[in-house]
Protein backbone atom coordinates (compact mmCIF):
# COMPACT_ATOMS: atom_id res chain seq x y z
CA UNK A 1 0.00 0.00 0.00
CA UNK A 2 1.19 3.46 -1.22
CA UNK A 3 0.78 5.06 2.28
CA UNK A 4 2.09 8.62 0.89
CA UNK A 5 -1.07 8.57 -1.30
CA UNK A 6 -3.56 9.02 1.48
CA UNK A 7 -4.84 12.19 2.25
CA UNK A 8 -4.60 13.39 5.83
CA UNK A 9 -6.14 11.22 8.33
CA UNK A 10 -7.49 14.07 10.42
CA UNK A 11 -9.27 15.46 6.83
CA UNK A 12 -10.65 12.22 6.36
CA UNK A 13 -11.91 11.68 9.96
CA UNK A 14 -13.63 15.23 9.64
CA UNK A 15 -15.45 14.10 6.31
CA UNK A 16 -16.37 10.80 7.29
CA UNK A 17 -17.65 12.35 10.47
CA UNK A 18 -19.91 14.93 9.01
CA UNK A 19 -21.34 12.29 6.34
CA UNK A 20 -22.10 10.23 9.28
CA UNK A 21 -24.04 12.79 11.58
CA UNK A 22 -25.28 14.78 8.57
CA UNK A 23 -24.14 18.21 9.43
CA UNK A 24 -20.66 20.32 10.33
CA UNK A 25 -22.23 21.14 13.83
CA UNK A 26 -22.93 17.87 15.05
CA UNK A 27 -19.58 16.52 13.54
CA UNK A 28 -17.83 18.75 15.37
CA UNK A 29 -19.67 17.51 18.33
CA UNK A 30 -18.86 14.59 17.95
CA UNK A 31 -15.12 14.93 16.82
CA UNK A 32 -15.37 17.84 19.99
CA UNK A 33 -14.09 20.30 17.41
CA UNK A 34 -15.33 23.36 16.56
CA UNK A 35 -17.90 23.37 13.23
CA UNK A 36 -15.55 26.13 11.85
CA UNK A 37 -12.85 23.29 11.92
CA UNK A 38 -14.59 20.38 10.09
CA UNK A 39 -15.08 22.80 7.39
CA UNK A 40 -11.86 23.73 6.88
CA UNK A 41 -10.78 19.99 7.12
CA UNK A 42 -13.30 19.35 4.57
CA UNK A 43 -12.25 22.42 1.84
CA UNK A 44 -8.46 21.34 2.56
CA UNK A 45 -9.50 17.13 1.46
CA UNK A 46 -10.75 18.57 -1.41
CA UNK A 47 -8.33 20.68 -2.24
CA UNK A 48 -6.21 17.86 -2.16
CA UNK A 49 -7.91 15.35 -3.91
CA UNK A 50 -8.90 18.00 -5.98
CA UNK A 51 -12.63 17.02 -6.38
CA UNK A 52 -15.54 18.44 -4.95
CA UNK A 53 -17.18 16.41 -2.15
CA UNK A 54 -19.74 18.45 -1.15
CA UNK A 55 -22.24 20.10 -3.20
CA UNK A 56 -23.04 23.80 -1.76
CA UNK A 57 -25.77 24.72 -3.77
CA UNK A 58 -28.89 25.63 -2.36
CA UNK A 59 -29.83 26.26 1.07
CA UNK A 60 -28.40 23.14 2.65
CA UNK A 61 -24.94 21.47 1.31
CA UNK A 62 -25.34 17.67 0.59
CA UNK A 63 -22.67 15.01 -0.76
CA UNK A 64 -21.74 15.02 -4.22
CA UNK A 65 -21.48 11.93 -5.68
CA UNK A 66 -17.48 11.81 -5.49
CA UNK A 67 -18.71 12.45 -1.92
CA UNK A 68 -20.66 9.79 -1.57
CA UNK A 69 -18.21 7.43 -2.57
CA UNK A 70 -15.76 8.30 -0.32
CA UNK A 71 -18.28 8.77 2.48
CA UNK A 72 -18.91 4.75 2.04
CA UNK A 73 -15.40 3.90 1.78
CA UNK A 74 -14.40 6.12 4.82
CA UNK A 75 -17.74 4.68 6.73
CA UNK A 76 -17.23 1.44 6.37
CA UNK A 77 -13.33 1.29 7.31
CA UNK A 78 -13.75 3.32 10.11
CA UNK A 79 -16.35 1.10 11.44
CA UNK A 80 -14.14 -1.58 10.86
CA UNK A 81 -11.40 0.10 12.72
CA UNK A 82 -13.75 0.97 15.80
CA UNK A 83 -15.31 -2.85 15.76
CA UNK A 84 -11.99 -4.14 15.98
CA UNK A 85 -10.49 -2.04 18.32
CA UNK A 86 -13.06 -2.27 20.59
CA UNK A 87 -12.84 -5.83 20.54
CA UNK A 88 -9.26 -5.97 21.31
CA UNK A 89 -9.48 -3.98 24.80
CA UNK A 90 -12.68 -5.24 26.11
CA UNK A 91 -14.97 -2.33 25.51
CA UNK A 92 -17.67 -4.56 23.48
CA UNK A 93 -17.42 -7.07 26.52
CA UNK A 94 -20.80 -6.34 27.33
CA UNK A 95 -22.26 -7.35 23.61
CA UNK A 96 -23.79 -10.67 24.15
CA UNK A 97 -22.18 -13.29 22.35
CA UNK A 98 -23.53 -14.25 19.01
CA UNK A 99 -23.32 -18.13 18.01
CA UNK A 100 -24.91 -19.75 14.90
CA UNK A 101 -25.42 -23.50 15.10
CA UNK A 102 -27.86 -25.83 12.99
CA UNK A 103 -31.26 -26.49 14.31
CA UNK A 104 -30.33 -30.14 15.26
CA UNK A 105 -27.02 -29.38 16.77
CA UNK A 106 -28.41 -26.45 18.54
CA UNK A 107 -31.55 -29.00 20.25
CA UNK A 108 -29.42 -31.70 20.76
CA UNK A 109 -25.92 -31.28 21.68
CA UNK A 110 -25.51 -27.46 22.70
CA UNK A 111 -28.40 -26.59 24.84
CA UNK A 112 -28.44 -29.42 27.17
CA UNK A 113 -24.73 -28.37 27.70
CA UNK A 114 -25.85 -24.79 28.19
CA UNK A 115 -26.71 -24.56 31.75
CA UNK A 116 -23.29 -25.31 32.96
CA UNK A 117 -21.71 -22.46 30.49
CA UNK A 118 -24.16 -19.81 32.38
CA UNK A 119 -23.48 -21.62 35.78
CA UNK A 120 -19.86 -20.62 35.26
CA UNK A 121 -19.95 -17.02 33.26
CA UNK A 122 -23.16 -15.94 34.51
CA UNK A 123 -21.99 -12.98 33.04
CA UNK A 124 -22.06 -13.38 29.94
CA UNK A 125 -24.91 -13.19 27.56
CA UNK A 126 -25.89 -15.33 25.00
CA UNK A 127 -27.54 -15.54 21.50
CA UNK A 128 -28.24 -18.11 19.75
CA UNK A 129 -29.09 -18.25 15.76
CA UNK A 130 -30.04 -22.16 15.33
CA UNK A 131 -30.19 -21.53 11.52
CA UNK A 132 -28.87 -23.82 8.58
CA UNK A 133 -27.81 -20.63 6.70
CA UNK A 134 -24.06 -19.69 6.73
CA UNK A 135 -23.73 -16.54 8.07
CA UNK A 136 -20.51 -14.16 7.81
CA UNK A 137 -18.44 -13.96 10.72
CA UNK A 138 -17.65 -10.18 11.31
CA UNK A 139 -16.69 -7.76 13.55
CA UNK A 140 -19.56 -6.47 15.80
CA UNK A 141 -21.68 -9.21 14.70
CA UNK A 142 -21.55 -12.88 14.48
CA UNK A 143 -18.79 -14.50 16.77
CA UNK A 144 -19.07 -18.00 16.55
CA UNK A 145 -20.57 -20.86 14.28
CA UNK A 146 -20.91 -24.68 14.49
CA UNK A 147 -20.64 -25.69 10.93
CA UNK A 148 -20.88 -29.06 9.31
CA UNK A 149 -18.01 -30.49 7.19
CA UNK A 150 -14.61 -31.60 7.15
CA UNK A 151 -13.04 -27.85 8.69
CA UNK A 152 -12.45 -26.46 4.94
CA UNK A 153 -13.81 -22.62 5.88
CA UNK A 154 -11.13 -20.39 3.97
CA UNK A 155 -9.90 -17.20 5.63
CA UNK A 156 -11.41 -18.77 9.34
CA UNK A 157 -10.25 -21.14 11.87
CA UNK A 158 -11.79 -23.91 12.57
CA UNK A 159 -11.94 -26.82 15.63
CA UNK A 160 -13.26 -30.05 15.30
CA UNK A 161 -15.69 -30.67 18.25
CA UNK A 162 -17.24 -33.85 17.28
CA UNK A 163 -16.65 -36.28 14.46
CA UNK A 164 -20.02 -37.85 13.08
CA UNK A 165 -21.09 -39.28 9.79
CA UNK A 166 -23.50 -39.03 7.72
CA UNK A 167 -26.50 -41.64 8.04
CA UNK A 168 -29.93 -42.49 6.41
CA UNK A 169 -32.15 -43.46 8.64
CA UNK A 170 -36.25 -43.98 8.88
CA UNK A 171 -38.95 -45.89 10.83
CA UNK A 172 -39.63 -49.28 11.11
CA UNK A 173 -43.12 -48.31 10.75
CA UNK A 174 -42.48 -46.90 7.50
CA UNK A 175 -39.68 -49.42 6.06
CA UNK A 176 -40.55 -51.95 7.56
CA UNK A 177 -37.77 -55.33 7.68
CA UNK A 178 -37.64 -54.93 3.71
CA UNK A 179 -34.58 -55.51 2.20
CA UNK A 180 -33.12 -51.98 0.96
CA UNK A 181 -29.84 -53.17 -0.48
CA UNK A 182 -28.81 -49.57 -2.60
CA UNK A 183 -30.34 -46.30 -2.34
CA UNK A 184 -32.77 -46.90 -5.54
CA UNK A 185 -35.00 -49.32 -3.02
CA UNK A 186 -35.64 -45.88 -0.90
CA UNK A 187 -37.56 -44.32 -4.25
CA UNK A 188 -40.90 -45.69 -3.21
CA UNK A 189 -40.82 -43.40 0.37
CA UNK A 190 -41.19 -39.75 1.25
CA UNK A 191 -38.44 -37.99 2.08
CA UNK A 192 -37.23 -35.24 4.81
CA UNK A 193 -34.82 -32.73 4.33
CA UNK A 194 -32.91 -30.22 6.92
CA UNK A 195 -34.56 -26.74 5.58
CA UNK A 196 -31.51 -24.73 4.09
CA UNK A 197 -29.73 -27.94 3.31
CA UNK A 198 -29.67 -30.01 -0.08
CA UNK A 199 -28.44 -32.86 2.05
CA UNK A 200 -31.16 -35.60 0.58
CA UNK A 201 -31.22 -34.54 -3.00
CA UNK A 202 -27.28 -34.08 -3.17
CA UNK A 203 -27.30 -37.81 -1.55
CA UNK A 204 -29.60 -39.07 -4.57
CA UNK A 205 -27.20 -37.43 -6.68
CA UNK A 206 -24.34 -38.90 -5.78
CA UNK A 207 -25.62 -42.16 -5.77
CA UNK A 208 -27.24 -41.84 -9.45
CA UNK A 209 -30.87 -42.54 -8.08
CA UNK A 210 -33.68 -39.45 -9.38
CA UNK A 211 -35.95 -39.13 -6.57
CA UNK A 212 -39.75 -40.02 -7.30
CA UNK A 213 -41.69 -36.54 -7.01
CA UNK A 214 -44.50 -38.41 -6.88
CA UNK A 215 -43.28 -39.12 -3.25
CA UNK A 216 -42.51 -35.54 -2.41
CA UNK A 217 -39.93 -33.91 -0.29
CA UNK A 218 -40.58 -32.16 3.14
CA UNK A 219 -38.06 -29.58 4.14
CA UNK A 220 -38.20 -29.33 7.95
CA UNK A 221 -35.72 -27.82 10.77
CA UNK A 222 -33.16 -30.34 12.14
CA UNK A 223 -34.68 -31.05 15.13
CA UNK A 224 -38.06 -31.39 13.68
CA UNK A 225 -36.82 -33.36 11.10
CA UNK A 226 -35.53 -36.19 13.22
CA UNK A 227 -38.95 -36.30 15.22
CA UNK A 228 -40.70 -36.51 12.12
CA UNK A 229 -38.48 -39.62 11.08
CA UNK A 230 -39.20 -41.09 13.98
CA UNK A 231 -43.21 -40.86 13.59
CA UNK A 232 -42.64 -42.41 9.94
CA UNK A 233 -42.94 -39.63 8.23
CA UNK A 234 -39.95 -40.09 5.92
CA UNK A 235 -36.74 -41.22 5.22
CA UNK A 236 -34.33 -38.52 6.82
CA UNK A 237 -30.32 -38.22 6.24
CA UNK A 238 -27.99 -36.34 8.92
CA UNK A 239 -25.93 -37.15 11.15
CA UNK A 240 -25.29 -39.79 13.27
CA UNK A 241 -25.03 -37.89 16.41
CA UNK A 242 -28.39 -36.82 16.45
CA UNK A 243 -29.73 -40.29 15.98
CA UNK A 244 -27.73 -42.76 17.23
CA UNK A 245 -30.16 -42.86 20.71
CA UNK A 246 -32.70 -44.10 18.42
CA UNK A 247 -30.83 -46.40 16.29
CA UNK A 248 -29.87 -48.56 19.32
CA UNK A 249 -33.58 -48.31 20.74
CA UNK A 250 -34.69 -49.50 17.54
CA UNK A 251 -37.13 -46.73 16.75
CA UNK A 252 -35.15 -45.71 14.24
CA UNK A 253 -33.63 -48.54 11.60
CA UNK A 254 -30.13 -47.45 9.94
CA UNK A 255 -30.20 -47.63 6.57
CA UNK A 256 -27.06 -46.33 4.91
CA UNK A 257 -23.82 -44.72 6.21
CA UNK A 258 -21.67 -42.08 4.53
CA UNK A 259 -17.80 -43.32 5.95
CA UNK A 260 -16.16 -39.97 5.07
CA UNK A 261 -14.93 -38.28 8.11
CA UNK A 262 -16.47 -34.91 8.62
CA UNK A 263 -18.14 -33.80 11.89
CA UNK A 264 -19.11 -30.50 13.66
CA UNK A 265 -17.05 -27.80 13.77
CA UNK A 266 -16.30 -24.76 16.08
CA UNK A 267 -15.78 -21.76 13.63
CA UNK A 268 -14.29 -18.41 14.07
CA UNK A 269 -12.42 -15.33 12.60
CA UNK A 270 -8.52 -15.29 12.88
CA UNK A 271 -6.77 -12.96 15.45
CA UNK A 272 -7.07 -11.97 19.05
CA UNK A 273 -10.56 -12.91 20.43
CA UNK A 274 -12.77 -10.58 22.83
CA UNK A 275 -13.25 -12.31 26.40
CA UNK A 276 -16.63 -13.47 26.68
CA UNK A 277 -16.19 -15.48 22.97
CA UNK A 278 -12.62 -17.04 24.66
CA UNK A 279 -14.41 -18.54 27.52
CA UNK A 280 -16.79 -19.81 25.12
CA UNK A 281 -14.45 -21.53 23.24
CA UNK A 282 -12.83 -23.17 25.99
CA UNK A 283 -15.33 -24.08 27.66
CA UNK A 284 -17.07 -25.56 24.64
CA UNK A 285 -13.58 -27.47 23.56
CA UNK A 286 -13.89 -28.63 27.16
CA UNK A 287 -17.27 -30.58 26.59
CA UNK A 288 -16.42 -31.88 23.05
CA UNK A 289 -13.38 -33.58 24.93
CA UNK A 290 -15.64 -35.01 27.54
CA UNK A 291 -18.49 -35.89 24.35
Amino acid sequence: MDWSALPPLSALRAFAAYADCGSVAEAGGALNVSHAAISQQIRNLETHMGVPLLDRHGRRMRLSAEGERLAEALLEGFGTMLQTTQELTGRDADRPLEISATPGFAAVWLMPRLPLFRSRHPEISLTIDPSAALRTLEPGGLDVAIRYGNGDWPGLESTLLVLSPIVVVAATDLVGECEIASPADLRPFPWLQELGTNEATDWFAEHGVEQDRSRGMTGLPGNMMIEAARQGQGVAITARLFVEPDIQAGRLRLLFEDTRKKGYYLVTRPGVARPPLRHFVSWLRREAVKA
